[in-house]
């Protein structure tokens, strides 16, 4: 079988994949099976992480393509990449001698290697986010923590797309980000800042769309419902978050990654070419509740 949507040329930067269930996973897995050639960008400490999950025999099942695709997920390379970091002037000193930080894991290092890869990027999908203190409520946060979540979950997007236009320069290239519905709603148990940093990414992605669009490019952003991914699982009671989604959405249902991933898919295809600036929500219309 094939893949619904041909991306068959293209080559697709995902930053964010840290394990084998979280929504980078299987947006890379779907780009793959569409046809594209995918990079991974993952955090420096994480990437002997990833490597495992995608060598050994025990994660097999979770590297099986979808849509009857045949074949198991192989990224074309995986670079550390550490989106706090524009240059490696940015990294600071003590960070140099940790695990994954022995070269240039900035952005503007990552890029480089990617430039090395392949000539010309058609994809960037966005999935980055973090707070050191995201286990407390907004009134609790520190300034420090709260910038953080900014840098690293809102201002990266302008940061990857800044590094990425070159290479997408003649592409028509395609970038999609993640954010959650307490971007526009008070979620009080998102916290950490990060209502306020997923805010901040879907304001930045209409005026990326504005400022890539003149070279053809589509910036989106696809808001999911609540899933169990591993980072979700730090913010509240991610089990009660599905179950009241399901109850109170118009469909009735939880989503899965795989959902998510369909519609990155979608926008990152030629079908969806003159789809730009918005917010695609896959969560079952909960976000047209009222309650």
């Amino acid at each position: 079988m094939a893949a619904p949507l041909n991306l068959s040329g293209k080559v697709a930067l995902v930053t964010g994949v840290a394990d084998d269930v979280g929504f980078a996973w299987h947006i890379a897995k779907a780009l793959q099976a569409g046809g594209a050639d995918v990079i991974l960008l993952s955090h420096p400490r994480v990437c002997s992480i990833v490597e495992r999950f995608l060598t050994r025999d025990k994660s097999i099942e979770s590297r099986q393509l979808p849509f009857g695709v045949v074949g198991e997920f192989k990224p074309k390379a995986l670079l550390g990449c550490d989106v706090a970091c524009d240059t490696a002037a940015d990294i600071a000193p003590e960070m140099k001698g940790e695990k994954g930080y022995d070269f240039d894991v900035s952005i503007e290092g990552a890029f480089a290697r990617v430039k090395e890869l392949v000539p010309a990027v058609d994809i960037v999908i966005h999935s980055v986010a973090f707070s050191p203190e995201i286990g407390k409520a907004l009134p609790d946060v520190s300034r420090k923590a709260y910038l953080m979540a900014q840098s690293v979950s809102a201002y990266s997007l302008t940061a990857l797309c800044r590094a990425a236009a070159p290479l997408m320069k003649g592409r028509e290239g395609s970038v999609v980000g993640l954010s959650y519905m307490a971007s526009e709603r008070a979620v009080p148990f998102y916290g950490g800042g990060m209502s306020s940093a997923k805010a901040s990414l879907e304001s930045d992605s209409r005026l990326l769309s504005w400022f890539l669009g003149e070279g053809g490019h589509r910036v989106n952003i696809v808001s999911a419902g609540p899933y169990a991914s591993r980072a979700a699982k730090s913010i509240g009671d991610i089990g009660a978050m599905i179950e009241n989604t399901a109850q109170r959405s118009p469909l009735r249902r939880a989503i899965d990654p795989d959902d998510v991933a369909n519609a990155v898919l979608f926008l990152c295809s030629d079908l969806s070419r003159n789809i730009t600036g918005t917010t695609v929500y896959v969560d079952a219309g909960y976000h047209a509740m009222g309650t």
